[in-house]
């Protein structure tokens, strides 16, 4: 069998121009799955993020491979994209098999309710591939297994209302097919602390994850949902066997967060040292570990941890509170001075809220040049189908929730005018890159990569600066604050209207 496994590229412009500039990281979920197929079948990649002509790729992949079975994956963005390309498969390729999985099908399946779709994945894919393959070929129903819905079941509805399945245990996926994808196409901007001559900022990445899922719940995120509050993890010895295993010197931790068990932590960076594996790592860390646990990131900055992504997200309480963060300003602060003394740079992610006022944006301002020197990236509050978010606001979502759910642009009312919040927007995005320690430590990039890197950044800001754009002119020329009389005049139907 023929097994085409296929990942969306991004619709909007500000997606794209992350993706160009700043950070491209291999389709590890797809990885992971076709690693599920079985060696006697066939199987395939489709990035269409690398593609110019995206469509006109996936129509022309169609033709020349022949699959017997197209899987996608997706977030919520490429809900409206999934459904048009499984409409294009089922007329190129009717005897196909389609299936669908990912974060917005485990979520909200009845979205891909169509005659298109075979199957709907809920939860893990890799685990699942072989057994619907397998009952494809024996012509048994698909929905045999209990992640896997079947859109023409007349028992859909139920099923899937049914609970999320139990993440299967982290021993038993696959080994991610890491020969399937162009590995020189993956990269991320890399700042290497106390290195003034660095060979390259864009160095090809790998991406890794050790753990699924997370303790904690912010009110923002859909992982507790998702997983069903599990935190799953990977044994030490499991993960150190795959880093010595990769080619590429720098991975990027995909995990939500992977110092949580601190004691497993520092056991994967005293095997990392025991096996002499000489290799860069970015992950992501909560400010509370940080504090908690500071002899566990020297562990990690003496095996190579260049940078920290840490949740930031405010500085202001009720804000914090809002989030459900369960931590505070000071010990953010904390977290950024045990960072910078032990070496490791510090990327803060902030939020801005929709109702921000111009007050608010300026504090952020200052807020970054206290954080300073840093990477800084800053994403709009977007309630995460299937929280409990998603259901308090969903009354008031101004545009397609779906299509805009990529945490740039807000789906919510904006208490400045449109246009006027992301001039604000793009001004603070603008002076968080003018803050990077790459600029503000003098660092001697390699000419063709500051040329590269000025245009991508430029291209980005202008990008924010002009997001209001994206929306359809009835939205962003909206310019009262009269957003009730706005939503009451929307025609859209329900959330089912929107994919």
């Amino acid at each position: 069998m023929r097994v085409l496994l296929v990942k969306p590229s991004p619709e909007l412009r500000v997606a794209q121009r992350l993706q160009a500039g700043f950070l491209n990281l291999e389709p590890l979920e797809l990885e992971i799955v076709a690693g599920g197929v079985a060696p006697e079948d066939d199987v395939r990649i489709l990035d269409l993020g690398l593609e110019k002509k995206p469509q006109t790729a996936f129509e022309q992949t169609l033709r020349e491979y022949r699959p017997d079975l197209i899987g996608f994956t997706g977030y919520s963005t490429n809900c409206r994209a999934i459904n048009r390309m499984a409409e294009c498969a089922r007329h190129q390729r009717p005897g196909a098999c389609i299936v669908v999985g990912g974060i917005h099908a485990t979520l909200r399946p009845g979205d891909y309710r169509q005659d298109g779709i075979d199957a709907i994945v809920r939860g893990d894919g890799g685990t699942v591939i072989g057994e619907i393959i397998r009952c494809r070929k024996a012509g048994l129903a698909l929905d045999s297994h209990p992640a896997v819905l079947a859109p023409a079941n007349p028992d859909f509805e139920r099923k899937s209302s049914e609970p999320i399945p139990t993440y299967p245990p982290l021993k038993d996926l696959p080994r991610p097919r890491r020969d399937l994808a162009d590995r020189t196409r993956y990269f991320c901007v890399w700042t290497s602390p106390g290195e003034r001559r660095p060979r390259t900022v864009f160095p090809r990445v790998a991406s890794v994850r050790t753990s699924a899922g997370c303790p904690f719940r912010c009110s923002f995120c859909a992982i507790h949902h998702l997983m069903g509050g599990l935190y799953a993890q990977r044994t030490p010895e499991d993960v150190v066997a795959e880093l010595a295993a990769l080619d590429e010197d720098h991975i990027y931790f995909v995990d939500d967060e992977m110092f949580i068990n601190a004691r497993r932590a520092l056991e994967i960076a005293e095997l990392i040292a025991a096996h002499g594996i000489r290799k860069r790592y970015v992950s992501w860390a909560r400010s509370d570990t940080i504090i908690a646990h500071p002899e566990v990131f020297r562990a990690w900055k003496a095996v190579g941890l260049d940078v920290v992504y840490v949740g930031i997200e405010s500085m202001d309480a009720t804000r914090l509170q809002e989030y459900e963060k369960r931590t505070t300003a000071a010990k953010n602060r904390q977290a950024a001075a045990i960072l910078r003394e032990t070496g490791i740079v510090l990327h803060a992610a902030f939020i801005v809220h929709p109702d921000f006022t111009v007050d608010e944006f300026r504090a952020l301002e200052k807020t970054l040049k206290e954080f300073a020197p840093a990477e800084f990236t800053f994403t709009v509050l977007s309630p995460s189908p299937g929280t409990e978010f998603w259901e308090s606001y969903r009354p008031r979502f101004i545009c397609n929730p779906f299509l805009y759910n990529d945490c740039m642009h807000t789906i919510l009312p904006t208490r400045l005018p449109l246009k006027r919040f992301y001039q604000h927007f793009g001004r603070v995005s603008a002076l968080g890159l003018r803050m990077n320690p790459l600029r503000l430590n003098r660092v001697r990039i390699p000419l063709r990569e500051l040329a590269r890197a000025i245009v991508g950044g430029t291209r980005y800001v202008s990008a924010l600066y002009t997001i209001y754009k994206d929306y359809p002119p009835e939205t962003w020329r909206f310019s009262g604050g009269d957003w009730d009389e706005y939503i009451g005049k929307r025609k859209d139907g329900g959330d089912d209207e929107y994919c």
